[in-house]
Formats: C-alpha cells, sequence, structure tokens
C-alpha cells in the first residue's frame, strides 16, 4: 500500500487542478462553474522523488439529507477518514467562509493528519486570505497555486517526513514469512510466462450507456460497496472514474463513464467535456459493457454507443439492467434478442446478460461474459488452418468475376488480434464488392467461434516486381553482359 492524500475543501476552490497538477496529466474535469467534481478520483501522484496516491473529492457543503449534495458530502467525509492526509484547501482569494470553519472542525475531530493549504495565493490578492486561514487552528497554511505549480517545494517538505514516518510503520506491521510459489506461478517463473491478467497489468473494462441507466450503481454492487455517487437523478457522474480491484480472482480496472445523450442534446461545455471522457475510457478498455435500460432497451443513442465500442474494435458485451423490475420476463428477453439481431448485426453473437444492479442477480454470469469474449478478443489462428478453410469457403461460393476477369483469392494470414484482424492476398482487391467480404467475416465468425466481436479483414494485391519494369535495349543488355554489337 501506498500514502493516500485527499484534497478536501469547498466547491471551486482548485481541487482537481492541483490533482491534475500532482498526476501529471489532466484527468479530473476542470471548469470556471463549482462542483463539477462529484466522485471520487483517484491517482499516481508524483513530487519530486515522492510517490503516492492521490484522491480528488466532490466540494464540502453544507448539507446533511439525501439530496444530491448530501450524498457528495458523505462521500468526501468517506474519504476524509479512510485517507492517510487530508491536504484542506481554501480560497485565498476568498478567505476563511463559515463554511470553511465548519469542516475544518469536522476534520480535526475525523481525518487522521491534516494539512491546511491556501490555494489561488499568488501574488498580492491572495495574502491577506493566506494570513487569514491561520485562524483555523490547524496549523501554518501552505501557500499555494495548483494552477501556476507554486508553492509545490513546501508541500513536499510537509509531507516527505509524513510519508517516511509512514513507510517506517508499513514495515513494521509486515509480516514476516515466506512465500512459496505454487506449480503453476513456478513454471511461469522458469518459462518465462505471466498470467493473463496481473495487478500491473488488470482486465480493463469501460462500463457506459445512457444517462440512469445504472452504471455506477452496477460498479457499487461488483466492488460490494457505495464507491461511487449514486440516485435517482440523471447524469450524476461526469468524470470517467477508473477504478482497480479483483472481481472474482481477476484483476480488473474498471471505468464508469458519464452517461451519453444524443449529440445533439449536449449543449454545455461541461457535459461536452464529459463525454469525450467517457470517449477516451472506450478507447483505453479492453472489453466495453454496454448497459441498457430493460424499460426503454435498444433505443437510438444505445445503437450509436454500441456501434463506437465495434468501431473503436472493442470487445462487447450487451447488460441488460433493471431487470428484477420486469414483470414478463421471458417474453421480454425473446424481444430483446430478437430486437438485437435485427438493430445490431455487426455484433451478432455478442453475449446478452439480463442484470440488476441493484440486488445483484446476473453479476456472475457477467463476468463470465466479459472474460469469454476478452478471450475471444485475443485469439489468433495459425495461417495452415486459415488457409485450409479459405479453399473450402472458395469451393462453396467462388468470387465473382468481373467483366469476365476472376478474382483469385491466393493466400490468407492473420496478422494482429485485438480485435482479431486478417490479410488475404488476391487479384483485383477493388473489384471484390462487400457482399463477398461480408460473407468470409461471417463465415470466420462461426467456424473459429468468434461471436460478437469485431473482425478486421482487409484484401491485399500481390504486387509484380516487374510490372512497371521497361524492357531493355539490345545495347543496354550487351553492355550489361558485357559483349561487343554484333559486327563491331
Amino acid at each position: 500500500m501506498t500514502l493516500t492524500v485527499a484534497i478536501v475543501g469547498r466547491p471551486n476552490v482548485g481541487k482537481s487542478t492541483l490533482f491534475n497538477r500532482l498526476v501529471g496529466q489532466k484527468l479530473a474535469l476542470v471548469d470556471d462553474q463549482p462542483g463539477v467534481t462529484r466522485d471520487l478520483r483517484e491517482g499516481e501522484a508524483r513530487l519530486g522523488d515522492l510517490r503516492f496516491t492521490v484522491i480528488d473529492t466532490a466540494g464540502l457543503e453544507d448539507a446533511t439529507d439525501d439530496s444530491l449534495q448530501g450524498r457528495m458530502r458523505r462521500l468526501t467525509e468517506r474519504a476524509a477518514e479512510m485517507a492517510d492526509i487530508c491536504l484542506f484547501m481554501i480560497d485565498a482569494r476568498d478567505g476563511v467562509l463559515a463554511t470553511d470553519e465548519l469542516f475544518a472542525d469536522i476534520l480535526r475531530k475525523n481525518a487522521k493528519h491534516v494539512i491546511l493549504a491556501a490555494n489561488k495565493s499568488e501574488g498580492k490578492a491572495g495574502e491577506e486570505g493566506w494570513l487569514e486561514a491561520y485562524s483555523l487552528g490547524l496549523g501554518e497554511p501552505l501557500r499555494l497555486s495548483g494552477e501556476h505549480g507554486e508553492g509545490m517545494e513546501d508541500l513536499y517538505q510537509v509531507l516527505m517526513p509524513l510519508a517516511d514516518a509512514y513507510e517506517a510503520k508499513e514495515q513494521e506491521e509486515m509480516p514476516d514469512v515466506d512465500v512459496e510459489l505454487t506449480d503453476e506461478e513456478a513454471d511461469a517463473e522458469v518459462e518465462g510466462k505471466s498470467r493473463d491478467f496481473t495487478t500491473g497489468r488488470p482486465l480493463q473494462i469501460a462500463v457506459v450507456g445512457r444517462p440512469n441507466a445504472g452504471k455506477s450503481t452496477l460498479i457499487n454492487q461488483v466492488l460490494g460497496e457505495e464507491r461511487l455517487l449514486t440516485g435517482p437523478e440523471a447524469g450524476i457522474t461526469r468524470d470517467a472514474i477508473s477504478l482497480r480491484f479483483d472481481w472474482g480472482d481477476t484483476p480488473v480496472r474498471m471505468f464508469d463513464t458519464a452517461g451519453m445523450r444524443k449529440k445533439a442534446k449536449v449543449q454545455e461545455k461541461l457535459e461536452k467535456l464529459s463525454v469525450a471522457d467517457g470517449l477516451r475510457a472506450v478507447k483505453f478498455a479492453e472489453v466495453v459493457v454496454v448497459l441498457l435500460d430493460a424499460a426503454i432497451p435498444f433505443e437510438q443513442q444505445d445503437l450509436r454507443i454500441a456501434d463506437l465500442a465495434e468501431r473503436e474494435g472493442r470487445a462487447v458485451v450487451i447488460a441488460v439492467n433493471k431487470w428484477d423490475i420486469e414483470d414478463e420476463k421471458q417474453q421480454k428477453l425473446k424481444d430483446l434478442k430478437e430486437s438485437f439481431a435485427r438493430l445490431l448485426p455487426q455484433l451478432k453473437g455478442a453475449p446478452l446478460i439480463t442484470i440488476s444492479a441493484k440486488t445483484g442477480r446476473g453479476m456472475e454470469r457477467l463476468r463470465e461474459a466479459v472474460l469469454r469474449v476478452h478471450d475471444i478478443w485475443n485469439r489468433r489462428i495459425s495461417t495452415a488452418k486459415l488457409n485450409r478453410w479459405l479453399m473450402d469457403m472458395l469451393e462453396a461460393h467462388p468470387p465473382p468475376a468481373p467483366s469476365g476477369r476472376r478474382i483469385k483469392l491466393r493466400y490468407m494470414t492473420q496478422v494482429r488480434t485485438r480485435p482479431p484482424g486478417f490479410v488475404i492476398m488476391c487479384s483485383l482487391p477493388e473489384k471484390l464488392p462487400e457482399s463477398y467480404t461480408r460473407y468470409l467475416v461471417n463465415g470466420l465468425r462461426v467456424d473459429f467461434d468468434m461471436p460478437g466481436i469485431p473482425i478486421r479483414l482487409w484484401m491485399r494485391s500481390q504486387d509484380n516486381p516487374y510490372k512497371d519494369r521497361t524492357k531493355s535495349t539490345p545495347s543496354r543488355l550487351r553492355k550489361h553482359l558485357g559483349k561487343k554489337p554484333h559486327g563491331s
């Protein structure tokens, strides 16, 4: 385990800006309006030679009911209690507000260790607020500017002794035992093999869908704890939050993404940033779980999202949520399968799993489906098998002969996985109709058991090295052979 530092404070004091600076990337969404961050976002921070886990939290607000602000506050307070250090930030230009005093009292009672920081204190504008921060009784406040990087050396000087003490404590508490490798792990050490998924290289899963489909609830159910903010309001999630954990015995990194509405309805800058963040998560993922609402499945936006995942070359699982409140389950499932086959032919054979994120029904079937499609997504087929299969396909259905010239498909090989990609060397590839390519792709799906994943098939011509070469003149040929012209 590493030292964890939670950044807490009122909305719009610059927590996400400092978080992005510490992790060295623009992971958290940043905007001028307050309350952008709602969930807890973790990142690996680097400050000089110091490494620690930093947590960006929602802005603390004076709300204790079950409203969205109240739930956000409880989530932030929980992060503050669990973290080793709380970095409590105030806005030096606003000075100390009554809300700051309230939360200072809460952190003083519940947090393990509190560091006070006056952000936005660059220049004379923030000096008065920095001096005012002493009144909170949390020790000497740091003068920071998350946007301009000022005060990072002071933060390092405060964190370093705390990190050393934390590391020393971890060493004392670490049990002194000999770790024995299993026979399988020992073989892996000798042969240089590695497991499919490790803590360092987990299975990457993105959960995507329309707003209020239950994405955050699903991930909380898999985790077994209320780690992500949920509620009846649509569009609660804004950042694409990634969480690392073991799903069963499989190390995974799961992305919770913002709900994706129709492009025409996305007008606000913040929502555009949220959707862009979700699209990046899809590109990073290996398996994409497209979450549908059982009450209104396969709407136009659901189809766009599923098609996006397929075009990005990701393995796809369709999960139908809120199945616990469905009355006519058998008829509904029949209708779902029919709609899936008709509306998403490019994902023919992909798993369609009915689940309830609220009750936990179907979670094990979902995990098995994710692992199965990932295995297919990584499948590699030998060249010999592919060419025997290609001969059978040509005999069953020969390619067309445009303008009387038969297209010859000579040779086939797999050139990539993730997703599987194949190349066929042929004559006149530009003349081969799209329908024949679909015939071959569908044959690959069926004969090599690769349902529901993207398959890429390219046609390439074999270049003739002598095609564009001009004939040598007799004199040049004789000169090349070292002979004199006849009659000289």
